[in-house]
């Protein structure tokens, strides 16, 4: 989470506040102490050639830019375009912040409205907490590259107990070009269902009151998932950009100090060689600028960043260890990974892929945290469900199709004469050069007859919470 100060300023005292500006976590010294030291350079090299290198009639000319870089740099309206920047960025922090999917008052409505204090009850209890949970990390790590290193691939959520294998099975199985974050959230509105039909909530306005503050969790990770696809205007960025170092590029000359323009002025005229207020408006507009670029942005690692698997950590212990001591029961069935845990372990892993599916989609991390780009291929359509009966006869009767939602070339060896085999190919180098085949991940459907079609859709929609 951002770096926390309140404990220093609980009492209003005398100088209470200069404790803060000596802390180096989190502060404006160590996000622009580059950028300082790279304009002071820049100022020293320009004051040095001024005052040894020139000759005389070099020094006239360097004086009148100066004074014309000095007089027109002010016609940059700084702290408007500024000001205006940093209040847009940050009413957009807060409300990525308030938009996070805590899972309290989810969990309070499902301890309260599902009955039971048997192990079907539990298990009731828990997956539907545990598919809320899902739902937030689907989502956190299509946005949050902190998130996205710890649960790199989906089988790391399985390993961490988030997810089972046939949750995940029936997750990949679904052809989809965006994020698939609201799957869990369907098979929680399934459960609750069912959970209805046994008896376990008892009336329709307890499961109204379920369904509503699962659309009101619903609607805080898709608000997530748009703030990261929505930015500020790039062109506004831009904009305030280019004016804050233009402005501090004519400094450089402008604020130089020259000799006076005229005789009268030298008694008033002081020559300070470090020019300490151009210093001071430097970092106040160029800090300024920064705190707009770190705010954008909460969910990267900058030290002021939301920290996102300590409030993973916090949710799942909240969610399923509460909902528990609401409801003191005794042994399990099919049990979750944190069934009979008191703390949770920490899972990390160590890399992505695109349509926009979150701004981390794409990250790879290796051994030094750097990323590697994928190379564009060729999107094929794939075909999820079986053809039609016509269409059937027109493949020669083959048993069954394989297919794959993935980017791909297919595999015409003759190893699967009688199956459609997708593979996937990747070629992080010359589009050109020869590609290999890193995996296969094929899925195979067996053939039924059209009238079968929809009970299938229902069937994968529903499936997991049955195991």
């Amino acid at each position: 989470m951002t770096v926390s100060y309140t404990l220093e300023v609980a009492n209003a005292r005398f100088a209470g506040f200069t404790k803060l500006l000596f802390r180096w976590r989190g502060s404006i010294y160590k996000l622009l102490y580059k950028e300082f030291l790279v304009f002071c350079s820049a100022y020293a090299t320009f004051s040095v050639l001024y005052r040894c290198f020139l000759t005389e009639d070099q020094m006239g000319v360097f004086e009148r830019a100066a004074r014309h870089c000095n007089k027109f740099a002010k016609l940059i309206p700084m702290s408007f375009v500024l000001g205006f920047y940093v209040t847009q960025a940050f009413q957009r922090w807060w409300g990525q912040y308030t938009s996070f999917p805590l899972p309290d008052n989810l969990m309070m409505v499902v301890s309260g409205n599902v009955h039971g204090t048997d192990e079907r009850g539990r298990l009731l209890r828990r997956t539907l907490m545990r598919y809320a949970n899902l739902s937030s990390i689907l989502i956190l790590r299509s946005i949050s590259t902190r998130v996205r290193k710890r649960f790199h691939q989906l089988e790391d959520v399985v390993e961490a107990g988030f997810m089972t294998e046939d949750e995940l099975k029936v997750l990949n199985h679904l052809n989809s070009d965006f994020n698939k974050y609201w799957m869990p959230l369907a098979w929680f509105s399934n459960l609750a269902s069912q959970a209805r039909q046994e008896g376990r909530v008892k009336d329709d306005v307890a499961l109204r009151l379920l369904m509503d503050e699962l659309n009101n969790y619903r609607g805080k990770c898709s608000m997530l998932f748009h703030y990261d696809w929505i930015s500020i205007p790039l062109v506004y960025t831009q904009v305030v950009t280019i004016a804050v170092y233009s402005f501090f590029a004519f400094c450089l000359i402008g604020r130089q100090f020259v000799r006076p323009e005229k005789l009268d002025e030298h008694k008033v005229h002081l020559d300070l060689y470090v020019p300490i207020f151009t210093l001071l408006e430097f970092f106040f507009y160029a800090g300024w600028l920064k705190v707009g670029e770190l705010i954008i942005n909460p969910f990267g690692e900058d030290d002021d960043d939301f920290e996102t698997n300590q409030l993973i950590d916090r949710n799942i212990q909240v969610s399923m260890l509460a909902v528990d001591e609401m409801h003191q029961n005794l042994p399990p069935l099919q049990k979750d990974k944190y069934w009979t845990e008191k703390s949770f372990s920490r899972p990390f892993a160590s890399a992505g892929r695109p349509i926009f599916m979150g701004s981390t989609y794409d990250m790879r991390v290796s051994d030094e945290d750097e990323e590697d780009e994928l190379v564009d291929y060729q999107q094929q359509p794939v075909m999820v469900w079986p053809p039609a009966a016509t269409k059937q006869k027109k493949n020669g009767g083959r048993s069954g199709r394989f297919c794959c939602c993935c980017r791909s070339n297919t595999d015409d060896s003759p190893d699967h004469k009688d199956s459609d085999v997708t593979n996937i190919m990747l070629n992080k180098s010359d589009p050109a050069a020869p590609v290999q085949i890193q995996d296969q991940c094929s899925i195979r459907l067996e053939q039924k007859d059209p009238q079968d079609h929809q009970s299938d859709l229902i069937h994968a929609s529903s499936e997991p919470h049955q195991n």
